[in-house]
């Protein structure tokens, strides 16, 4: 986050107006919301999980079992129950959008 100086960036009537309120003091101005990003979206984290839940989605299908795949990869059997019941229904949400535009 960089410093800027009020004088700088503000026109003389709005930095008249936030003196009112605050002297002196730093103020953090957030980005808009439709200007923020999603968590992991810059980073690539987001897309990496994505690809990991496809996987692990995958193998369990293919026969892999919940206990084998938490061990793989390093997470609780709880939270490989939880990505196989979310990725169970986007996929059924999925087929479910294609067969309504046949």
């Amino acid at each position: 986050m960089n410093y800027k100086n009020g004088k700088d960036v503000l026109p003389p009537r709005l930095l008249k107006e936030l003196q009112d309120y605050i002297q002196g003091e730093l103020v953090y101005i957030p980005k808009c919301d439709e200007k923020r990003a999603l968590w992991g979206e810059i980073s690539g984290s987001r897309k990496l999980i994505a690809r990991r839940n496809e996987e692990i989605y995958n193998s369990y299908c293919a026969g892999n079992d919940v206990e084998g795949l938490a061990e793989t990869y390093h997470l609780s059997i709880d939270s490989i129950r939880k990505i196989l019941t979310k990725m169970r229904s986007a996929h059924r949400a999925a087929k479910a959008a294609v067969a309504s535009h046949q």
